[in-house]
């Protein structure tokens, strides 16, 4: 089916806010221009009935105001910095900080509020591009980066490219929140993550330096079980291998959900600090956080000049 393009509001600027809605005829997806943003994702439940699972605004303005980056991609570095700083070929680099002073949280939020260009269209699929340059929030070089959404069959893959004129670091990532229900709380969702170990975390949110066995503690996920408590923000440390990064079920809709992703780590939030809590969760591919400052092994968060960075997540869905 063709791409279908409607208006979506305007920056304080005057700048023009489109949306997109691709369909293949099993799901549906709605990006946006602003923050290159999955706005909402349409998936069938046992008996075929389609429901956003997503949570979603009513208008940009709603957005801008209250997104605490819902569906939006997130760079030039997802996730925390901290200090707000980083050492890169011997120079230390100080980045724009927006939590507590202290931490730079998902790049300052410059790759989510911001409008994209439309650099290609498919039949069911868009590729938005963006632009930072140099001294971005405080980060060396010019990135041209590139966010690619597209429906096949019940899959829905999420694609970021990117090349810098200089050395950089870059972790990008999509920030959606997904509600299998459609509605009401998360807490019911069964969840597994295909990793053995995980991140403990300060007060700050940022690691504490160990990387934990996840074995006889709230943050084993191995296998399918309630979400139940809530109250998470941590990067799991991805097995790899064949099987899906992680998997949700849905009981009351039957709706499954299997991630697989070529980035080392998953953070799991649960919509802590929503207005309603709990309503929503994320599941963000990712390298892991801090990754600047800690050098975690196997996290190659260096984009060399001319180099080539690709991150890849799908998402694919049956009920």
């Amino acid at each position: 089916m063709p791409v279908i393009k409607e208006p979506y509001g305007a920056m304080p600027d005057g700048k023009a806010v489109e949306a997109y809605t691709l369909d293949n005829g099993l799901l549906r997806a709605r990006a946006l221009t602003y923050g290159a943003t999955l706005d909402a994702l349409f998936a069938p439940d046992r008996d075929g009935t389609p429901r956003n699972v997503l949570r979603t605004f009513e208008s940009l303005d709603e957005r801008r105001a209250k997104s605490m980056y819902q569906g939006e991609t997130v760079g030039r570095y997802a996730n925390r910095i901290g200090g707000a700083r980083f050492t890169l070929n011997g120079r230390e680099y100080h980045v724009t900080a927006n939590v507590n002073n202290s931490i730079c949280l998902h790049g300052a939020g410059e790759f989510s509020h911001t409008v994209w260009d439309v650099a290609e269209i498919g039949d069911a699929s868009i590729t938005l591009a963006y632009v930072s340059p140099e001294g971005a929030e405080g980060f060396p070089g010019t990135v041209r980066a590139t966010a690619h959404y597209a429906l096949e069959g019940g899959s829905l893959a999420i694609d970021y490219r990117a090349t810098c004129d200089q050395d950089t670091i870059l972790n990008l990532t999509n920030h959606a929140y997904y509600n299998l229900a459609g509605a009401g709380d998360i807490l019911s969702h069964e969840l597994q993550i295909n990793a053995d170990r995980y991140l403990p975390m300060s007060e700050a949110l940022l690691p504490t330096g160990e990387i934990a066995p996840v074995a006889g503690t709230a943050f084993d996920f191995r296998a399918l079980r309630p979400i139940a408590q809530g109250g998470y923000d941590h990067n799991f440390c991805l097995n790899g291998g064949d099987a899906p990064a992680a998997v949700v079920y849905e009981p009351a809709s039957g709706r499954v959900m299997e991630l697989r992703t070529n980035q080392p780590g998953i953070q799991l939030y649960t919509g802590n600090s929503l207005p309603a809590p709990f309503t929503g969760f994320c599941l963000e591919t990712q390298l892991w956080p801090d990754c600047t400052n800690r050098q975690w092994p196997g996290n190659h968060y260096i984009l060399r000049a001319g180099e080539a960075y690709f991150s890849h997540t799908s998402l694919t869905f049956s009920a």
